[in-house]
């Protein structure tokens, strides 16, 4: 008996647990197997003798007046009959011989043993490692199952998974591999540690091992999103003015980041420097792509809409929309890219569909500069109507407009109205300096006029002069007329 008892000191100190549970382990095993054995309604105890190493097994009953249940209770008079000194109320305890016990009796036994041990187990490592999740440990490929890894921790195993694997990456037993504890869990299909080579922490561990910066806090990483095996994006944020901490991560000649990138197996690493304005930031964010402007759309929602060149569209999205995945993930916003076109379509669709006036984007063919049409949208402002409406001062109060953008502005408006037609001229609701809306009461029609050219304004003066009859009797009057003003001729090469 003593073996088992030394048996029992080997098991506890190979799996780390306490002895005192691998004992109440077996006692709880030798009562399974006893209620099995003997199918009485008896209330059963064991004991171990650690002295001796004995199992001991005893059929326990209490000393009543009137009997309730028979095999748990007895009389006054039986109890004396075996003990002298009982009382109402004491306790006798009857041994039962464990020998008696057959085979599958101890195979139920085993198997609760086995299972109770293994609770112990667990639970001391759920204990051991539940406050090390995100930690970096080292680990050794114990064993390959399936398409998982099972790695050595030292005082248990844990689980690499195939999801939780790099695809550049591929291990063979006896490998060392560096993973980030992901999960500890207790019970369930996962029970135990999980760790992993995908985490977005696998990379800012690896940073704060590779850059003192990092390990004494100069340097602050704020985010992390990673695609494993294809690219990562880490923001960080230096605390010291005097420190570049893009440049801290970097290293000279690119040596620390190189070392990082050698042990995720040439995975790719953009460092970008955090800024809180989230404009701001999603365009370092989109890099190596350049933007053009970014829009909020929901401030509440984190919606922005980034504007990019047609050149810089497949840039910003990235190989299957990874670029811009990657950078929505690292600045916790919804992210829609839309080039130059798209918008100004978007904006003359949204136009028509309100049937508020003419797109804005028709003054860019009477003048207009993109750099102020984009300064406009930007402001709101859609319609030619609504531009028109408003006084250069209001204009001015829009970021990116200047006096000399409304002297231009108001240049194209009068282009705009003296080219449009009549009739969808008339339909403007307001009046624009430098062209005023006047009514023919012959025709009962609305004309718009705009000023002209000085020369212009000549000729038609040298036209107007002449007398209607003589106009029509003389094909060349439009001709001496233009030389008699001293205006050039077409093709003539006078200026």
């Amino acid at each position: 008996m003593a073996s088992i008892y030394q048996s029992i000191e080997i098991l506890s100190k190979e799996k780390g647990i306490d002895a005192q549970i691998v004992v109440d382990a077996v006692k709880d095993a030798i009562l399974v197997a006893a209620r099995k054995q003997f199918r009485g309604n008896e209330e059963l105890i064991a004991e171990f003798d650690e002295k001796t190493g004995a199992l001991l097994l005893f059929a326990v009953k209490n000393v009543v007046e009137t009997v309730a249940e028979d095999g748990k209770e007895m009389t006054l008079d039986e109890a004396r009959r075996i003990e002298p000194a009982a009382e109402i109320g004491s306790i006798l305890r009857f041994s039962r011989p464990t020998e008696a016990l057959g085979r599958i009796a101890a195979q139920t036994a085993r198997q609760v043993i086995l299972q109770k041990v293994r609770e112990a187990e667990r639970e001391n490592i759920f204990l051991e490692y539940s406050h090390r999740v995100g930690e970096l440990v080292n680990t050794t490929v114990k064993r390959i199952e399936g398409l998982d890894l099972v790695v050595d921790l030292g005082k248990t195993e844990a689980r690499l998974p195939k999801k939780e694997q790099s695809r550049l990456e591929s291990f063979s037993v006896g490998d060392r591999v560096r993973c980030i504890i992901k999960t500890v869990e207790r019970t369930g299909k996962n029970a135990g540690v999980n760790v992993s080579r995908a985490a977005p922490e696998l990379v800012m561990r690896l940073f704060e091992q590779e850059v003192p910066e990092i390990y004494d806090g100069t340097v602050v990483i704020r985010a992390c999103a990673r695609e494993a095996g294809e690219r990562t994006k880490i923001a960080v944020l230096s605390k010291d003015r005097d420190v570049d901490c893009v440049g801290a991560c970097v290293g000279m000649k690119g040596m620390r980041v190189q070392s990082i990138i050698r042990e995720l197996r040439g995975e790719k690493i953009d460092i970008i420097e955090y800024n809180e304005d989230a404009q701001k930031f999603v365009e370092k964010a989109l890099s190596p792509a350049r933007i053009s402007r970014v829009a909020i759309v929901d401030p509440e929602g984190k919606h922005m809409e980034v504007i990019v060149e047609d050149a810089q569209l497949s840039l910003a999205i990235g190989k299957k929309g990874q670029n811009v995945r990657l950078a929505a993930k690292l600045i916790g916003w919804r992210v829609d890219i839309k080039t130059e076109e798209e918008k100004r379509q978007e904006v003359e669709a949204a136009t028509v569909q309100l049937g508020s006036g003419s797109a804005l984007s028709t003054l860019i063919d009477h003048g207009l500069s993109e750099e102020i049409y984009e300064a406009l949208v930007a402001g709101g402002i859609g319609t030619v109507e609504k531009v028109a409406s408003m006084t250069p001062e209001e204009l001015e109060l829009i970021p990116g407009v200047t006096p000399d953008s409304v002297a231009q502005l108001g240049m194209a408006v009068n282009s705009f109205y003296g080219h449009v037609p009549a009739e969808v001229a008339a339909e403007a609701p307001i009046e624009i300096e430098g062209a005023e809306v006047a009514e023919t009461a012959e025709a009962g029609e609305e004309t718009v006029s705009a000023p002209l050219d000085p020369e212009v304004e000549l000729l038609q003066e040298a036209v107007v002069e002449l007398p209607a009859g003589e106009a029509e009797a003389s094909p060349d009057i439009e001709s001496d007329t233009i030389e008699n003003s001293g205006l050039p001729r077409a093709g003539s090469s006078e200026n």
